[in-house]
């Protein structure tokens, strides 16, 4: 019996250090050395294996190569030296660099944005997200038409090539442009059904609360053992895309529907942003904001201001805020000074093991209770139908049946 075995792709990391830049008004550290490291888990995460890491230092891209033409050369001995199938730069290259880096290595050439594409393409279980990847995918490569030259006329296999590279992209800009608007009008549909079960639980007065944050830090986790769910867990980059949305019970007679949305990254293309906008802006419609981060990864502070960046990008402002910092159980964690200056309420704790979730809940009941008014009234007996309203939209702290009539204690919508 011949055993079939998929054979991994081998692949060298490289990345150009600029030094420290100077954005919005303040100093930006260098942090090429921290993002390949996070490239090398999304290369794991694409199913390829880092053989080899170069790291250049330059005042600005090369533009032809990316890399100078000497670095290009010890790249090409490298490669020859570990047996790399391919090259993946960290950052996202132009047409002509790919073509001539390809030319110049007869390797496989690949950047950020396709190891993140390919990890999509894998992770994408719903009709809406697999449309979502395949329109990022069309989109970066109908932006790279000029300069593939010979890609576009071989199948492709392996990591880069999942989705519409399986169909040949012999396909020229018509064609792509084409299936771009067919998609566009699939997620149109998509997106407008979304939109009716939002108004549904808009209209059922529900407070909804989305919980975002950096991919693999504890998001679903914590869905899961705060509601009960049952979604994905996995340690590993975008485990899950689709947003998830579970009913949680405050115990105090309040509810909350809380969604799970896909996980944000440095660096996270921009096609992606474009085609999962749909899904990203869940929180847009969210009363509160659920910040979920790994407390006891050492680059926790940028994994911060990605997360803050993307959300600005979005157009996500003025709501309330809860930073829960997860994987507090951990011993890394014991002697940091925990805080975020953004957010209203900070949490420290483990959604694996349970820890926080309490004052998670009271921190909800209590955002909750602050946007309503506390009132005491005695109804009459023919105005009971006013008490379902109450419950309905508000939340009955005490409800009493006396002589003279009903007396109710609750929380009602400003409203």
């Amino acid at each position: 019996m011949i055993e079939i075995k998929e054979e991994i792709e081998r692949f060298i990391l490289i990345g150009v250090s600029l030094g420290d830049t100077y954005k919005n008004g303040k100093i930006q550290a260098d942090d090429t050395a921290e993002s390949i490291i996070e490239l090398k888990e999304l290369v794991k995460t694409a199913g390829g294996e880092t053989v080899g890491v170069l790291i250049q230092n330059r005042e600005a891209v090369d533009k032809a190569t990316y890399f100078g033409k000497g670095k290009v050369e010890e790249l090409k001995a490298l490669a020859a030296e570990t047996g790399a199938t391919g090259i993946v730069s960290d950052d996202e290259l132009t047409p002509a660099q790919l073509s001539n880096l390809e030319e110049a290595l007869d390797l496989k050439i690949c950047d950020r944005t396709q190891i993140i594409l390919e990890i999509f393409a894998k992770h994408a279980l719903t009709r809406e997200g697999k449309i979502q990847v395949e329109l990022a995918q069309l989109k970066y490569r109908q932006s790279h038409l000029i300069g593939l030259g010979g890609n576009l006329s071989r199948q492709g296999g392996g990591i880069g090539t999942r989705g519409p590279g399986e169909k040949k992209l012999e396909t020229d800009r018509r064609l792509i442009r084409d299936r771009i608007s067919e998609l566009n009008n699939e997620l149109g549909n998509v997106v407008r059904t979304r939109d009716v079960t939002r108004a549904q639980r808009t209209k059922a007065n529900i407070p909804s609360a989305a919980i975002v944050g950096y991919t693999n830090a504890g998001k679903s986790t914590l869905l899961n053992k705060a509601t009960g769910a049952s979604e994905l867990e996995a340690d590993m980059l975008f485990a899950t895309l689709d947003p998830v949305v579970r009913e949680l019970d405050l115990g105090t007679g309040q509810k909350v529907l809380m969604t799970d949305t896909v996980g944000f990254v440095r660096k996270l293309p921009h096609h992606l942003v474009d085609a999962f906008r749909s899904t990203l802006e869940e929180a847009k419609y969210s009363d509160i904001i659920v910040h979920v981060v790994d407390a006891s990864n050492p680059d926790m502070e940028k994994q911060i201001e990605v997360t803050y960046e993307t959300l600005d990008n979005l157009g996500i402002k003025g709501k309330t805020f809860v930073t829960f910092f997860n994987k507090c159980d951990k011993p890394e964690t014991f002697d940091l000074q925990l805080k975020d200056l953004r957010a209203d309420y900070v949490i420290k704790g483990s959604a694996k093991a349970g820890n926080g979730l309490d004052e998670l809940k009271t921190v909800l009941d209590r955002i909750i209770k602050e946007k309503r008014n506390y009132i005491e009234k005695v109804f009459s007996f023919a105005e009971a139908g006013e008490i379902q309203k109450i419950r309905r939209n508000g939340q009955i702290i005490s409800e009493e049946y006396k002589e003279d009539g009903i007396h109710v204690k609750a929380f009602v919508d400003r409203t």
